[in-house]
């Protein structure tokens, strides 16, 4: 049962629940399924250890699909609808996947850097274990989205909305929340959280009285406080 704002709590974000279907494994080349292509329908695909780097898919639709091993380095997936999928063990950097559409969707022991996802909508979502570095979530909504016992690297949420969203387990380091708005968002069970950025936007937030002391210096900078001895 929820308890009152008063008291501090938070409703819990919404997983997803992906129950996939026997996956079409993707063949690239020969008589197979080809390159991905931009406003491409992807229904009931599976694409294991296959190198989906500097591949054009803006706008294609990903759905019921689980993706295990592959590289996304500079992926260009603007627009992308990723709904009730399953990414396992995906690396790269550069990869665009600005404008998207990512619903009930788990993304589990990622490997990635400056990853763009400004603009885009998150909607149940689990991002567990892994390492992200410079996740630009500027402009983004994030609704019912955990970070579950992964590190995150100077994520950008600057402009972003954020509703029921907690990081259990999380490492988040160098955070900017610059003209952020949140909503209950459970900050609490970080494992590490610093924030670098935007402090003064945590209004929609809860934190641990601990997280409290080790912020208290970045909350009397944002408002002009010196602290003297």
């Amino acid at each position: 049962m929820a308890r009152t704002k008063a008291s501090g709590a938070v409703r819990a974000p919404r997983r997803p629940e992906v129950r996939l279907p026997e996956l079409r494994p993707y063949e690239q080349g020969g008589a197979g399924d080809g390159p991905l292509v931009p406003d491409g329908d992807y229904d009931g695909v599976g694409f294991e250890d296959v190198d989906l780097g500097g591949t054009d898919a803006a706008g294609a639709t990903f759905l019921d699909c689980g993706m295990y091993r592959c590289s996304l380095a500079e992926a260009g997936w603007g627009r992308v609808r990723l709904i009730d999928s399953v990414l396992e063990g995906v690396t790269g950097v550069g990869a665009d996947l600005s404008g998207a559409e990512i619903r009930d969707v788990e993304l589990l022991d990622a490997r990635l850097g400056g990853t763009q996802v400004h603009g885009a909508r998150l909607s149940r979502v689990l991002v567990r274990g892994g390492k992200i570095d410079f996740l630009n979530l500027r402009q983004a909504t994030l609704r019912d989205v955990t970070f579950e016992n992964c590190v995150l690297v100077e994520p950008d949420f600057s402009g972003a909305t954020l509703e029921r969203v907690a990081f259990p387990g999380s490492v988040v380091r160098g955070a900017d929340f610059t003209q952020a708005t949140l909503a209950e968002v459970d900050l609490r069970e970080a494992a590490e959280l610093e924030i670098a950025a935007g402090v003064g936007r945590l209004r929609g937030a809860v934190i641990s009285s601990a997280q409290l002391m080790d912020l208290a210096p970045v909350f009397a900078a944002e408002i002009g406080v010196r602290v003297g001895t």
